[in-house]
């Protein structure tokens, strides 16, 4: 059994999980697809008791690959994410996709739309994907998508790729939550506009221009590699990964292996460069820190409902700007 502490609803590290929990725990290690699904249904709720078997579950994780994939709607993302499960799968490793879907605006719950592009996949033992809504959250991630990495990677699967909603300029969350970041463009869409905008030229790991059947891709790739150019002047390119840019039609699975070999030859690179580790600590200092601002949010409305309320009237009212109200809002819960 694994022991877990609860302060204030939430784990540390004291009080043993119990025979359900450890019993749907070690079927999920075992790699039960019934059970990782469960779990993941789990890690969404982000209700109190579900804070323990998450916590004996994080003790074995670290081992898959973390892939991004980001860009705008309508740049194929869904289709390329497909088509390189296929490819991952025919050099023998098992894959777990995270689709971010948008949420319905009437029950909250994902539109699912990624799930039925994949539909041709559902069939293979060897991948699991699970749709999730973003349910308000900003960045192109729900709240709880790196919970539901946890319980892929936890299962085993060998990379585990998380697909972005595809909101457009403000996607930035996808670099503090993966090992290897994939910004798609299309041609026809001003996605080197988008580019320039998003700062997608200092996101991207690997930057791919996908449906390049089409006549204008040509314009798209030349326009991204001279901003790619730009972008590495002034530095040191003897210690630092050089951002490829790859042709790709998913469709007809052009430059799908060449953009496999990229993650892999990327993966090679952060664990020799050593900024694997660097880039996990990060994304754990990102869980950490949004975790926090959960728990302290929840402790101010919880104890402080009253006071909360009595300083809205007055910042309403003008006699008090809303970064006293904050501050006088930690001081009553301790902070």
């Amino acid at each position: 059994m694994v022991a877990v502490m609860a302060v204030d609803g939430v784990a540390g590290a004291a009080t043993a999980i119990d025979a359900a929990s450890q019993a749907l725990l070690d079927e999920v290690l075992a790699g039960r697809r019934k059970a990782i699904a469960r779990m993941m249904s789990i890690a969404e709720s982000s209700a109190a008791e579900a804070k323990p078997v998450m916590a004996a579950l994080h003790r074995h994780t670290g081992r898959a690959h973390i892939v991004g994939l980001t860009g705008v709607p309508g740049s194929g993302k869904s289709t390329m994410v497909r088509a390189l499960a296929q490819r991952f799968r025919a050099t023998g490793r098992t894959v777990g996709v995270v689709a971010i879907d948008p949420s319905s605006p009437f029950t909250g719950g994902a539109i699912l739309g990624d799930r039925i592009r994949m539909l041709d996949l559902s069939g293979d033992p060897g991948v699991f994907i699970r749709s999730m809504a973003t349910r308000g959250a900003l960045g192109g991630l729900s709240r709880s998508t790196l919970d539901v990495v946890d319980v892929l990677d936890a299962a085993g699967f060998d990379v585990v790729v998380i697909e972005t909603v595809g909101v457009g300029q403000d996607e930035v969350d996808i670099v503090q939550a993966a090992h290897s970041v994939v910004v798609v463009s299309a041609p026809g869409l001003g996605d080197e506009i988008q580019a320039i905008k998003a700062g997608v030229l200092e996101i991207a790991d690997i930057h791919v221009v996908s449906k390049c059947d089409r006549p204008e891709a040509s314009e798209t790739i030349a326009t991204l590699r001279a901003m790619l150019r730009l972008g590495s002047l002034g530095r040191d390119t003897a210690s630092v990964w050089e951002t490829p840019l790859i042709a790709t039609s998913a469709q007809k699975r052009d430059g799908i292996e060449t953009l496999v070999t990229s993650i892999d030859a990327h993966r090679v690179h952060l664990r020799e460069s050593g900024e694997l580790a660097g880039r996990y600590r990060r994304i754990l200092e990102m869980r950490i820190l949004k975790a926090a601002e959960d728990i302290v949010r929840d402790r101010l409305l919880r104890r402080n409902r009253g006071l909360l309320d009595r300083l809205l009237d007055d910042t309403q009212a003008r006699t008090l700007d809303p970064y006293t109200a904050a501050t006088r809002l930690l001081q009553a819960a301790g902070g």
